[in-house]
């Protein structure tokens, strides 16, 4: 019974992490809907996996990981917000496809699963969350030896899996919907908002972030 509550602990974590929608949200729900179903599924596995590095460290205790990641969050910071500068404006320059989708072979897949990877891991907010997250919900007291911690780790990754892969699927219930006017504006729309994104990280970088 204490490794199942744990284990649902753990879930419920992994989806107060993944949930909130930022660029890494943008870009899952437009790779879906411009590359089909394994482009999304690939772009969210990429962001689960790197929520559950980062809560590995916060359910293990790997001080010295923790505190190099928050030393250098100006660094990971700024690398994550130049990518997407680089990306939004890219795809702004580049226009949607002639017919609105993207093929989604082994490379494209590749790509979108590591580029999601990174920018997850280019946010060091997301440790610190799990961190209050996981003393707020009382995983961290249950967490007493290495076998508590591969069950948080792997409740973190269903949670966070769960998010992801839900997301990626009502986007593909609704991608026979969408026509190629709204695909023309869906890619102009989400390439703006990385942009934006990755504008306000570089701001944060040289200005503080407002919100913290």
């Amino acid at each position: 019974m204490g490794e199942g509550l744990l284990f649902l602990k753990s879930v419920i974590v992994g989806l107060g992490i993944a949930v909130p929608m930022g660029p890494v949200g943008v870009l899952c729900v437009r790779r879906t809907l411009t590359g089909g179903p394994l482009l999304g599924l690939s772009s969210g596995l990429g962001a689960a996996i790197a929520d559950t590095l980062y809560g590995a460290v916060a359910a293990f205790g790997l001080a010295a990981v923790g505190v190099w990641i928050v030393d250098h969050s100006d660094w990971l910071r700024l690398g994550g917000g130049l990518f997407l500068i680089a990306l939004g404006a890219w795809n702004l320059v580049r226009g949607p496809s002639a017919k609105g989708k993207v093929q989604a072979d082994a490379s494209n897949l590749f790509w979108a699963f590591c580029s999601t990877l990174a920018l997850t891991l280019a946010n060091p907010v997301t440790l610190l969350s799990f961190a209050a997250i996981f003393a707020a919900v009382g995983v961290t007291q249950d967490a007493h030896s290495m076998a508590a911690g591969i069950i948080i780790v792997a409740g973190v990754f269903v949670g966070s899996s769960v998010w992801w892969f839900g997301l990626a699927g009502a986007v593909i219930a609704m991608r026979s919907r969408v026509g190629p006017s709204w695909m023309t504006y869906i890619h102009y729309g989400s390439a703006t908002i990385i942009l934006l994104f990755g504008c306000y990280a570089l701001a944060s970088y040289f200005f503080g972030d407002p919100i913290t």
